[in-house]
């Protein structure tokens, strides 16, 4: 299994600017209020980016001693909640910027800063994510056999 490559996670933040960017054109053409961005929601990115880096750490403290083994279920479990952390967190993180500047200079807007505000805070909390999901991808690799101690 390949790492997660940085085009993969380029791609889906793309996909997510463009959608985020159609949000506000979308509502106004369903004549519906642009939806809010919850600071809720938001925390709930920076508590899984927390958690990754938690996992991440445990994960390579584990993998490094020669004393101590990782199952290997966990361990592709990990690798599997990594990649897909990476990944959805690049998608949010692109959705979050797109829908932030789809509001830049639209003070006017109820509720225009705030929005801007709390994406920008969304798109560091992504950033966090999918920075703590390549780390626990990393932290699942287990040394190769020439790189063991012999003594």
């Amino acid at each position: 299994m390949r790492p997660t490559s940085w085009a993969v996670l380029a791609g889906a933040g793309v996909v997510g600017v463009v959608v985020g960017l159609g949000v506000r054109p979308l509502a106004a053409r369903l004549d519906e209020p642009a939806p809010t961005v919850g600071l809720l929601q938001v925390g709930a990115l920076y508590f899984l980016a927390a958690v990754l880096w938690a996992l991440a750490w445990h994960t390579w403290r584990t993998v490094q001693r020669a004393d101590d083994r990782l199952e290997p279920h966990h361990a592709v479990n990990r690798l599997l909640i990594a990649k897909s952390c990476a990944l959805v967190g690049a998608l949010v993180g692109g959705g979050y910027l797109g829908y932030g500047v789809a509001f830049l200079g639209r003070w006017e807007v109820a509720l225009g800063r705030e929005r801007v505000v709390n994406s920008a805070a969304g798109v560091i909390a992504c950033l966090l994510v999918v920075v703590a999901a390549l780390v626990l991808e990393r932290a699942c690799r287990t040394r190769s056999d020439g790189e063991r101690d012999l003594g």
